[in-house]
């Protein structure tokens, strides 16, 4: 093959596969069919009744804290908890907060993950696969809300999280937080409905509410909506977030990798194999 017909099928190559890279199918399902809570805040009375379902739905230990000592705490979700509500004092007065997953639209977890060991499910919770996973703990390093726990003292370590009661849901339930809800504060459905009652609850009430739906767009959006009587900032939740999906941020990097490592090495060695035929003819 002559040299400059060698280049111009090697630059159609090229551009064929970041083409092809570009246009890899993303997933179709509709964001917004995704089932998902709406929290509002100002319904919660802290008796965490949310926390104690969670355990017992999950197999998890029941949680262990001091009654008379937690509010002064802030507690984190962890390998053996996998959500917790806090008390904090604001500009409003008391109000308490859970924290737990937030179910990302496009997870920066399940795409930083590579074996595909965190999926994102047709239902929309995001859900660890055990069989799939190597431990490489990607997926902590990603996410914005700090989700995935991993533990740490087991022989067998597994990543634990929310899993949104993904089996309940299967099976036409709620999960069980939202169940055993005493004060009704988390609603469970379509995601779609839920943002319409977020919005026509600020519409009814400005003065109980942030004109703010937490979770609508923060990181591209989540599944977990939140309503405050208060800016979430004062509720320890992080508010720098883009309103970009991580995933959306890393596409156009990732996208071009396959062409460096296959179109671009078979390029420079062809033309240095071509260069060096040339010279040796020059001699």
């Amino acid at each position: 093959m002559e040299r400059r017909t060698f280049l111009k099928w090697t630059a159609a190559a090229g551009a064929t596969s970041l083409a092809g890279c570009a246009s890899t199918p993303r997933d179709t399902r509709e964001a917004d069919e995704d089932y998902a809570v709406l929290v509002d805040l100002t319904w919660c009375a802290g008796c965490r009744m949310c926390e104690y379902a969670c355990a017992e739905a999950n197999g998890l230990p029941k949680p262990d804290f001091d009654d008379e000592t937690v509010d002064e705490i802030q507690r984190d979700p962890s390998d053996t908890q996998w959500q917790v509500v806090n008390r904090f004092e604001t500009s409003a007065g008391e109000v308490y907060a859970r924290r737990q997953c937030m179910h990302c639209l496009e997870p920066a977890c399940a795409a930083a993950c590579l074996t595909k060991a965190l999926v994102k499910t047709e239902e929309g919770p995001v859900i660890w696969r055990p069989d799939k996973c190597m431990g490489c703990r990607f997926c902590m390093i990603s996410c914005p809300f700090d989700g995935p726990k991993f533990e740490y003292d087991s022989a067998v370590p597994r990543i634990q999280k929310c899993r949104m009661c993904w089996e309940r849901l299967r099976q036409g339930e709620r999960p069980a937080c939202v169940e055993n809800c005493p004060s009704e504060a988390m609603l469970f459905g379509p995601r779609t409905e839920l943002l319409e009652t977020a919005r026509e609850r600020i519409y009814q009430n400005p003065g109980d509410y942030v004109s703010h739906i937490y979770g609508e767009h923060e990181a591209g959006g989540t599944s977990w909506l939140y309503l405050s009587p208060v800016p979430f900032e004062e509720l320890g939740f992080p508010t720098n977030l883009d309103e970009t999906a991580y995933p959306e941020l890393t596409r156009g990097f990732l996208t071009s990798v396959p062409v460096v490592l296959t179109v671009w090495p078979a390029l420079l060695l062809a033309l240095r194999r071509a260069t060096a035929d040339a010279s040796s003819r020059e001699d």
